[in-house]
């Protein structure tokens, strides 16, 4: 009998819930919403707030409440996991009254949603851009502010995905096969992120292109890139000494010092050919020119 009551109990609260919120949703009555509106937002009721706030934006338009409605709205958005809703409406409440108290952390907000809406490494990178921007942007503005303690950390994770996106493109070339376009991509994060962590694995893909092109390069460009790699392994060397990295690039100059003599080799007795060949050909063509002024003195 008691388990019977609280029964009915508990789903005399959920029906008295329900209509309260169908009331609110049907009622032209400002401070009704209002009411339950924020009793919704107190017990975490994120979408049941968000419908009501909504109903709101006219009606409070003008108003003391105007503030408190679109901070209120901008929260439950963002613990909805609205972040890009969240954020614009964090960012428009900042500027719009920057007078409020609350200005500095909906500044706030509206970065960290930025941050949170960022797509992960392997998808598409102009959120984790707008997001860098934003944040950057509050620390220009709150260059004081106690919470711009965690924005620098926020914008070295963000750099970092940038980074490893630009560093796992670049991967791609190299598994495919594409080792000029690998060297260039890889080249062009060293630029793009100078303090990368990333170097050594980036050190490592360079030599390897470097020797890859060099060893399947087509005859007029080989001297050139068998300089270029060798090079490479010189500066890993000097750079990063006593290294898994240093230790390929050492492997990978015996081979190329071995492959640089062999073509030295190739390349003579190519040169001997060619000027075997050269020789021929003008011997023959001299012999055609006296033949024809012998014909023609006739």
């Amino acid at each position: 009998m008691k388990k019977y009551i609280l029964g009915l109990f508990a789903v005399a609260v959920v029906a008295s819930c329900v209509s309260k919120q169908e009331r609110a949703m049907k009622s032209a009555d400002k401070d009704l919403i209002l009411k339950t509106a924020n009793e919704n937002f107190a017990k975490k009721k994120w979408k049941n707030a968000l419908a009501l706030y909504d109903r709101l934006t006219n009606l409070v338009a003008g108003t003391d409440d105007v503030t408190n409605v679109g901070f209120n709205t901008a929260y439950a958005n963002y613990y909805d996991k609205n972040f890009r809703l969240a954020g614009n409406q964090f960012k428009n409440f900042a500027v719009n009254f920057p007078k409020d108290p609350r200005a500095e952390e909906a500044a706030y907000m509206s970065a960290l949603c930025y941050y949170e809406g960022s797509m992960d490494y392997n998808l598409d990178q102009s959120t984790t851009q707008s997001a860098i921007n934003e944040l950057q942007e509050f620390l220009n503005n709150y260059p004081n502010s106690e919470r711009s303690k965690n924005i620098n950390t926020l914008i070295e994770e963000l750099s970092y995905k940038l980074e490893f996106k630009a560093y796992e493109n670049a991967r791609q070339y190299y598994k495919m096969g594409e080792y000029k376009a690998a060297n260039v991509a890889f080249e062009n994060v060293l630029e793009d992120f100078p303090s990368t962590k990333l170097r050594p694995e980036i050190y490592d893909y360079i030599v390897k292109s470097r020797y890859e092109l060099a060893n399947k390069s087509v005859y007029d460009l080989k001297d050139e890139r068998i300089e270029s790699a060798l090079a490479f392994t010189r500066q890993i060397e000097k750079e990063m000494p006593n290294t898994d990295v240093a230790k390929t690039a050492m492997d990978i100059k015996e081979k190329l010092e071995k492959e640089k003599k062999d073509f030295a080799v190739v390349k003579k007795q190519t040169e001997a050919r060619i000027a075997t060949l050269t020789e021929r050909q003008e011997k023959s063509w001299k012999l055609r020119m006296q033949k024809k002024q012998k014909q023609s003195s006739r």
